[in-house]
C-alpha cells in the first residue's frame, strides 16, 4: 500500500487549503483513513479520521468546526478541507491508512503512512 499526499502550500490566516491523499496497492474501502500533523519541534498529533464507510468521522478539538475530512471511493482518495486557517496550523500533514477500518485517533493504529505535505499559514 502506498499513500501519496498533495495539496499543501502557503495560505494566509483565515484562508483555506484542501489536502488530498491517494491510496494505491490496496482496497481503499477496507481502510480507515486519518490525517496527522507535525510542527517543528513537536510530536506528531492527530487531526482527523474517517471510518472505512465514511459513516464516522473524528476531529481533534483544535480543528473541529474548521476542518472537514471526507473520502471518495471512486478516486481512492481521502480529503482534508481546511478552512479558517491559523498560524498554529502550520505543520507537515501526513495521511495514514488503518486496516482496522475504524478511523482511529491513535498513531499506533495506522499501518501505512504517506510522505507528508507542508502547510504554512502566515499571520
Amino acid at each position: 500500500v502506498q499513500l501519496q499526499a498533495s495539496g499543501g502550500g502557503m495560505a494566509q490566516s483565515g484562508g483555506s487549503l484542501r489536502l488530498s491523499c491517494v491510496l494505491s496497492g490496496g482496497t481503499f474501502s477496507r481502510y480507515g483513513m486519518g490525517w496527522f500533523r507535525q510542527a517543528p519541534g513537536k510530536e506528531r498529533e492527530f487531526v482527523a479520521a474517517i471510518s472505512w464507510s465514511g459513516g464516522t468521522t473524528r476531529y481533534a478539538d483544535s480543528v473541529k468546526g474548521r476542518f472537514t475530512i471526507s473520502r471518495d471511493s471512486a478516486e481512492n482518495t481521502v480529503y482534508l478541507q481546511m478552512n479558517s486557517l491559523k498560524p498554529e496550523d502550520t505543520a507537515v500533514y501526513y495521511c495514514a491508512a488503518d486496516l482496522g477500518g475504524v478511523g482511529s485517533t491513535l498513531t499506533m493504529s495506522y499501518q501505512y503512512w504517506g510522505q507528508g505535505t507542508l502547510v504554512t499559514v502566515s499571520s
